[in-house]
């Protein structure tokens, strides 16, 4: 009987693979690594946060303090253990957060985690719109582009999405609100909704904060038309920013997939060019924007703060916005580490989702 060894020819055949794909992981070692990586994201941002507060002194002399003695001063510091070291501070702060404790607003002495529940479903709604916008845009005029490419209506599609990734949010909100609601007076200037639709909202049991979800509730078509026209204007103006990247990234992922060797092949057996871009090349073109969705959510929760302000969106932009203008830093750092640990998931779930369409990623 004749027995293999590691020197046989057919050994490293069957074994040298199975070794590479143990040391290599899997999805299991995938999920792990990627879950872990959200405690050190999450703390490099709060801890940049926590001393970025600091540089301008303490968050209560910030908020309230020219409105004490200095007496009264020095008594809510020591209260608050703002006179304690710094270090000695960061440490507590930690500590709170790890009970999950954010903190308490300095101005109208609200829990943060409370104005997450409060606000959070708004800027989830608006993030939502503005995903939904960017896949409009970005996908198909991507696969157009890279269609047409190096002819006038891809370099047209170039320069738009270098146009809506560089304009600011701001200035794209007042300028849709100068057009659609000022000279053509086709959807409201701001705000979630109506005042009576508000009103109307309030009052059904147990709202979600999402509006939507609330209007549709309601199976009433004249609130659910009053919620999506307060979200167009918002919607488009986050969203576009986003819609650039989708076009520039779909764009050059087709281009690339269109040279493939089994695109020639199917090319060769007379398959039209509209089907090669439908059929063949777009799902491979849409694993990198799965892969960078993450990062642009990151960018959308950021983009909702200006949005938000442009617009009336009483969101957790809005509120942030506030906050800063009332010098509430405790309220800033808490609701900033808030949005930290929702990018953090958000990225890990987008992580976790790419590595189940392209198994590459896994290893």
């Amino acid at each position: 009987m004749t027995v293999l060894n590691d020197t046989s020819p057919t050994a490293p055949a069957v074994s040298g693979p199975r070794r590479e794909r143990t040391r290599g992981g899997g999805l299991g070692r995938y999920v792990l690594i990627r879950f872990l990586l959200i405690f050190p994201t999450v703390f490099i941002l709060v801890t940049l946060v926590f001393f970025l507060m600091r540089v301008v002194g303490n968050p209560i002399t910030a908020a309230v303090g020219g409105r004490l003695t200095p007496a009264q001063l020095q008594e809510r510091l020591h209260a608050a253990g703002y006179d304690r070291p710094i270090i000695v501070q960061y440490g507590e702060y930690l500590g709170q957060l790890a009970r999950g404790d954010f903190g308490t607003t300095l101005t109208d002495h609200q829990k943060i985690i409370d104005i997450l529940l409060t606000y959070g479903g708004a800027t989830i709604e608006l993030v939502f719109y503005a995903l939904i916008v960017a896949l409009i845009v970005g996908i198909p005029l991507g696969m157009l582009a890279a269609y047409v490419r190096d002819r006038w209506p891809d370099v047209i599609l170039r320069v738009f999405a270098i146009f809506t990734y560089a304009t600011p949010v701001f200035f794209a909100g007042l300028l849709l609100k100068l057009v659609f609601s000022v000279w053509l007076g086709w959807l409201p200037l701001g705000g979630r909704a109506s005042t009576r639709i508000e009103l109307a909202l309030g009052g059904i049991p147990n709202p979600t904060g999402i509006y939507i979800i609330d209007a549709l509730r309601t199976g009433n078509p004249t609130i659910i038309t009053d919620v999506l026209a307060h979200a167009v204007m918002p919607a488009l103006a986050l969203g576009l920013i986003t819609g650039g990247v989708f076009l520039r990234l779909v764009r050059t992922n087709v281009i690339g997939t269109l040279g493939a060797d089994y695109i020639d092949a199917a090319r060769s057996r007379g398959v039209s060019e509209i089907k090669l871009v439908r059929a063949h090349a777009l799902k491979p073109a849409l694993i990198p924007i799965i892969t960078v969705m993450g990062l642009q959510i990151a960018m959308l929760l950021g983009g909702s703060v200006l949005t938000e302000t442009t617009f009336g969106w009483r969101g957790l932009g809005f509120e942030l916005q506030q906050y800063l203008s009332a010098r509430d830093f405790v309220a800033v750092q808490g609701i900033v580490a808030l949005l930290a640990v929702i990018v953090a998931v958000t990225n890990f779930i987008v992580d976790i989702v790419a590595a189940f369409i392209d198994p590459r990623v896994r290893y």
